[in-house]
């Protein structure tokens, strides 16, 4: 019962907030075609050191600037806070799944903050309303997954095809379905699984920023490319 208790509570508070998973139960392996994520005991798998990233490959500096993440950000926390504008965020060690997202691009000089708060003002009535706003709140639109991806399509970035592994690169951002309305984004990661034409994946589900090997452990609705 405690077990349960612990797993339940994170996701409904973090659906409830931010609509982003937190310690989602266990995904079934068939889903998408895909593994379980890496045990949460297994050492983090780093990209090559020493690897020269180009000034203009933005998905590479994306998915070195999502790796810098990991062991930093160490705490899942999707409480409601209050937020400087621009360039808001709560302390690097915690966060959710869309703060992931939010800092890489910062890395890159894109505040999505802004650049979705400004949008939300001018087009709020394309965005979602799972949330029952009704008004932007540039505290946390930028940190709700499924603004994030609303953000991205209409500004032209999702990609059609998502079926193959071979379709995504590094730096590339990745929705996926957990449960019901309830939604998980991360970032495609420098390297590929061992053994696999799949790249690892940076993400937050409930024990801090990771790297693993689980594109295809939920089922993915939208494939983005900056």
């Amino acid at each position: 019962m405690v077990k349960f208790i612990r797993v339940v509570i994170p996701i409904l508070i973090a659906a409830g907030i931010l609509g982003c998973g937190a310690d989602a139960p266990a995904p079934s392996p068939t889903a998408r075609g895909g593994v379980a994520p890496t045990p949460s005991t297994a050492p983090t798998p780093r990209a090559t050191p020493g690897r020269t990233i180009s000034p203009a490959d933005i998905g590479s500096r994306l998915a070195a600037a999502a790796e810098d993440q990991v062991g930093v950000t160490t705490i899942y926390d999707p409480q409601y806070a209050k937020l400087a504008y621009p360039n808001g965020d709560v302390a690097i060690e915690r966060g959710v799944c869309t703060d992931v997202i939010v800092r890489a691009f910062r890395a890159i000089g894109v505040d999505l903050q802004v650049r979705v708060n400004e949008d939300m003002r001018k087009n709020f009535s394309v965005y979602p309303k799972d949330w029952g706003l009704t008004a932007p709140d540039p505290n946390i639109d930028h940190r709700r997954v499924q603004n994030l991806t609303t953000y991205f399509e209409r500004m032209g970035k999702r990609l059609k095809a998502i079926d193959a592994d071979e379709d995504f690169r590094p730096g590339d951002i990745v929705a996926w379905r957990l449960s019901g309305w309830m939604q998980h984004i991360g970032i495609v990661a420098l390297d590929r699984a061992p053994g696999t034409n799949r790249y690892y994946m940076i993400h937050n589900i409930g024990a801090g920023t990771r790297k693993e090997d689980m594109l295809r452990s939920y089922t993915i609705l939208g494939h983005y490319r900056w």
